[in-house]
């Protein structure tokens, strides 16, 4: 089969931004002037076709990210709709991985609110070429200069404007675009499909020459010739303008920002537009990087169809029909169904049986996928996120995506004994889905413990075992994710003699402990020189230390970011053995913790709360009570942005209580920011709830 879009035809592109800024809506849109869809859904009536879980139909939220094709001007668009819930940030994270390019929508009103700034940054991290869409235009309080201002306030990236909006709020009915220099004006009644061109109104006009005269100023220089006709004030074609702007949106140096109102139908079919001006085609980036397997040689691959072949697989779900899906970018070569893969992360051969192009959730078969495109595979058993999938002949290993650790825990038992299984199918179910998402056993409880990134995240993993799988089950209240550490150095001992009969135990270990830089973890080293324990003794040593961290001696929660270094030791010819420098390693570290100033840590949230001037006070003074310290206060068009730092453990519940402080209309967001040392006074009180 040949491929039906050259790769420069092709575009991988994801939507982000800010929960509520309009993503889904943009993406409701983009299908239906693509023909994929012939009726509009609509978020607020839980209809949108990109939102098809339950869950997110009935709270109005994305929760996955939804993958779809869909065909514009000859070429095929390949879309992520991203979650905007800081809860499922893991989702946006794995799709900025493996994508081209992005459009950041923002809220006409709102402008960057702190979940944008999130993204924007993981889309820094990858280098991804974005566009920025200003949407909700129509809205009373939109304006588009001073979102402007606050993109290039808070973000810091070139924002060029192409496009200016032609009246605000009710009046909004069209954009100026300073590349062509024409106005473009939509017809309500076929839902913005036919739109009309014109001259700029006349009160617009010196705003556009002012704006196109920027607009130049920030291309010319990525093309000298255009910089020639600009300083000799010759005139540049608006084909001129989108290669400069194209070239400089590839090389992270500039930003096309372009105005609409989606739920208006005003803006979209242009947005289309410019992502096949200025986002980059498979083709225009750089040649995908890896690692050769157990080396540290760089690999490079060609983004070819005849080169050998290289993936990603950047998420697994669990479709109700076929089963279990593997999404996977394809960086180089291509794929056919019914054919082997190799999974160089688990070292093991896997069977592609169909591929698919999804839909949201309706599908396609494929009978081969080439490099650039995005398609599901059934049939992957072993592949999780983050696996490379490869040639075997040829191997690869891509850089992994990284995800930030769970905060919050649940204990979770089933209501009978028949649905123990059932359970234990569904968590392994959506831990495969979900890779911010942990299960374990508690071996002191012999509880089920469920790890997430926040309250709305396991609410959500909760709802959907009772519903997709059926799963009767009590479920605890949130805990907090404590962690330990200690504040000073100190030398120990670790001793382990047992005589008992025929062959004793005999390990004896000197250490040396230390806190460890923030997010190391354990470091450990070996500084034993000469015969005083042999070489196969000393990583029982650190596996004995690894045993011991994950309880410390303040609460019995895991201990984190430890330098650990073995100076001394002795050992019996006959008596010594891997277990006895294991435990002797184990007994070592519980000592001298205990001696090293032990004390508990916990998780941090950066909050953001938009609240209306007349309930400032009150949502300011229950932050103060709650441990909350306030980093500022913005004010904005309609409301008072309040910045502040607080306990995670002071979180839970708080959407109750700042919906009674408000009538309902404060809106907030939360995202883990640190760890940070608990107050005396509250460690006590944790240590005699986990003694109780």
């Amino acid at each position: 089969m040949a491929r039906e879009f050259s790769l420069e035809d092709t575009r991988n592109i994801g939507i982000a931004a800010h929960i509520d800024a309009g993503k889904t809506t943009t993406t409701e849109r983009i299908l239906f002037y693509t023909g994929r869809l012939h009726r509009m859904g609509e978020v607020h009536d839980g209809t949108a076709t990109m939102d098809w879980m339950e869950q997110e139909r009935e709270r109005g939220i994305t929760i996955t990210s939804a993958a779809t094709a869909c065909e514009w001007k000859d070429h095929r668009v390949n879309i992520i709709d991203t979650p905007g819930h800081v809860d499922f940030t893991a989702e946006v994270e794995r799709s900025l991985r493996v994508l081209d390019g992005a459009i950041g929508v923002f809220c006409g009103v709102g402008g960057v609110e702190p979940q944008s700034e999130t993204v924007w940054r993981q889309a820094d991290k990858y280098d991804v070429p974005r566009i920025a869409f200003v949407n909700k235009m129509d809205r009373n309080g939109a304006d588009f200069f001073n979102v402007l201002e606050m993109l290039e306030d808070r973000l810091g990236s070139n924002f060029v404007p192409v496009q200016l909006p032609i009246g605000t709020g009710e009046t909004f009915n069209g954009m100026v675009d300073l590349v062509g220099m024409k106005a473009i004006t939509f017809e309500e009644a076929s839902q913005g499909s036919k739109y009309f061109e014109g001259e700029i109104p006349e009160d617009l006009q010196e705003r556009a020459l002012e704006y196109r005269e920027k607009l130049l100023e920030g291309v010319a220089e990525f093309d000298d010739r255009l910089l020639e006709k600009f300083l000799e004030g010759d005139e540049i074609s608006p084909d001129e303008i989108r290669v400069a702007l194209r070239k400089a949106t590839i090389a992270l140096k500039a930003v096309p920002v372009v105005c609409g109102s989606a739920y208006k139908y005003k803006g979209v079919q242009h947005l289309l537009d410019s992502v096949l001006h200025y986002l980059p085609a498979p083709a225009d980036l750089k040649n995908v990087k890896g690692l050769k397997p157990n080396s540290e040689d760089v690999v490079i691959r060609d983004a070819r169809d005849n080169a050998p072949f290289a993936g990603l697989a950047f998420k697994v779900m669990t479709d109700p029909f076929v089963g279990r899906l593997t999404f996977v970018r394809v960086y180089s070569g291509s794929i056919q169904a019914g054919s082997y893969l190799y999974n160089v992360t688990t070292d093991r051969r896997e069977r592609a049986s169909r591929l698919l192009e999804m839909h949201a959730n309706d599908r396609t078969e494929r009978t081969e996928a080439f490099s650039g495109d995005i398609v599901a595979v059934v049939g992957l058993k072993n592949t999780t996120t983050g696996d490379t999938l490869c040639d075997e002949d040829n191997p690869i290993i891509l850089e992994k995506i990284e995800f930030a650790e769970p905060v919050v825990h649940v204990a979770i038992e089933p209501k009978t004994r028949a649905d123990q299984e059932q359970l234990h199918v569904a968590l392994s179910k959506l831990s495969e889905e979900d890779p911010t998402f942990r299960v374990r056993q508690d071996d002191e409880t012999g509880q089920t413990v469920m790890s997430g990134m926040g309250e709305l995240h396991l609410e959500i993993l909760i709802d959907r075992l009772f519903r997709e799988f059926n799963v009767e089950a009590n479920v605890g209240k949130p805990q907090v994710a404590y962690k330990e550490g200690i504040k000073k150095a100190v030398e120990a001992t670790g001793r382990f003699v047992r005589q008992s009969g025929g062959r004793g135990q005999f390990g004896h270990v000197e250490l040396e402990i230390e806190p460890g830089e923030p997010g190391t973890g354990l470091i450990f080293e070996s500084k034993i020189v000469g015969g005083n324990i042999p070489r196969e003794f000393i990583n029982p040593v650190r596996d004995g230390i690894a045993e011991s961290m994950t309880s410390g001696p303040v609460a019995g929660f895991p201990i984190e970011d430890i330098k650990v270094t073995l100076v001394d030791g002795t050992y019996h010819e006959v008596d010594s053995s891997e277990i006895a420098f294991k435990i002797a390693g184990s007994m070592g570290f519980k000592e001298g913790t205990r001696k090293a100033s032990p004390f508990l840590m916990e998780p941090i949230m950066e909050l953001e709360v938009v609240v209306p001037e007349q309930y400032l006070g009150d949502v300011m003074g229950d932050l103060n009570s709650h441990r909350g310290e306030i980093q500022g206060i913005n004010p904005r068009s309609d409301a008072q942005v309040i910045k502040a730092f607080v306990p995670l453990s002071e979180t839970f519940g708080y959407a109750t209580r700042l919906r009674s402080l408000t009538q309902g209309r404060a809106l907030f967001t939360m995202q883990f920011s640190k760890y940070q040392a608990v107050p005396n006074s509250i460690t006590e009180e944790i240590v005699a709830k986990v003694q109780g």
